[in-house]
């Protein structure tokens, strides 16, 4: 098993004004703990970013307590055990953990999640086989209510969550039309997702290109990004239309409302009017208990290939803060996912 000396750790220096920048981090050095007794020293192998960091890094009010400056930035790891005082777990046990942007942290077991003996992608816990695809699989199934014959629009269609949405989607029957930013990201989404079109929200014409896309109108849109692609959207929507909201990353950084007229009226119109739903969710606090649902699904899509999915694996802890930077820009292709350690 290996081991260091020191302890690296990536916390929160100054909470931003807009994008995150990298002196918002900073990178700390201190002593391996040691564990107690009930304890298990946990070994960071495997490091997720994902965009509600960046909500966390503010201390507006919200579904979970901002990051105290001077703490570690949190994320789901997946971790070898390192020592165990603990009865449930052993020394080389692979788990799934919530350590944050650290090499080693001390769990007393609760919320650890066993990933077997010797797991094929252990990084694949964090992303879909885990809260993304978890994400994905719940708030269309259960939100969006998928019929064969419908027209679902995902937003951010090659994201580990946009992409899932859309394959599962496709086993329900639906056609689906993909949003996403360049021509590469689109033909990914065709050409080995299955969806039937993909859309460059880049494209100047990107309302009328959807429109002409979905020519029966949208049945459900799964909403993770907000701003110009949800506009082009609005209008399009079918009665009775079903929107799961998990996330509105084009706002992330903003530091006040955009500009232009104010359109709540239209939204709440429409709303009324054509008797939408429109949700937002929580996977882990509207969902925990169907986790085995969704496990049960999930993990024969997977084996069977019915469900593709793509990695982006940035190496070292040292470049979790740009990692993050670039994934609220854009940048990524697939789930991000930081490899801090060796995996033996």
């Amino acid at each position: 098993m290996v081991t260091q000396q020191e302890n690296r750790r990536w916390v929160l220096a100054s909470r931003p004004e807009g994008a995150p920048v990298a002196g918002n981090f900073r990178l700390e050095r201190g002593p391996v703990p040691e564990p107690g007794q009930g304890e298990v020293l946990l070994r960071t192998v495997w490091l997720s970013l994902d965009p509600y960091m960046r909500g966390r890094m503010s201390d507006a009010p919200s579904y979970a307590p901002p990051v105290q400056l001077g703490e570690p930035m949190p994320g789901g790891t997946v971790c070898r055990v390192v020592t165990s005082h603990h009865p449930d777990y052993q020394a080389g046990d692979w788990v799934l953990s919530y350590s944050g942007w650290q090499d080693y942290q001390l769990s007393d077991g609760s919320g650890l999640v066993g990933l077997g003996d010797n797991p094929s992608h252990p990084s694949w816990a964090l992303g879909v086989l885990g809260m993304p695809g978890f994400t994905a699989y719940m708030g269309l199934l259960d939100i969006g209510q998928p019929k064969a014959g419908e027209t679902l629009v995902v937003a951010a269609a090659t994201g580990p969550v946009g992409a899932t949405v859309g394959q599962i989607g496709k086993l329900k029957g639906c056609r689906v039309v993909g949003v996403a930013g360049g021509e590469e990201k689109c033909r990914y989404a065709v050409e080995t997702l299955g969806f039937d079109q993909c859309l460059d929200h880049r494209a100047p014409d990107f309302a009328e290109q959807l429109a002409k896309a979905c020519p029966q109108g949208i049945d459900i849109y799964y909403e993770n990004v907000g701003g110009k692609v949800f506009d082009a959207v609005l209008p399009l929507l079918n009665t009775s239309a079903r929107v799961p909201v998990c996330g509105l990353v084009s706002g992330y950084n903003a530091t006040q409302l955009p500009p232009g007229p104010d359109r709540l009226a239209l939204l709440m119109g429409t709303i009324l009017k054509k008797r939408i739903r429109m949700q937002g969710f929580i996977i882990g606090q509207d969902y925990g208990h169907r986790i085995d649902e969704f496990r049960r699904d999930m993990i024969p899509w997977v084996q069977q290939g019915k469900i593709h999915y793509r990695e982006m694996v940035i190496e070292g802890l040292e470049q979790a803060p740009q990692g993050l930077i670039d994934l609220l820009e854009g940048k990524n292709f697939g789930k991000v996912v930081v490899r801090v350690g060796a995996d033996d």
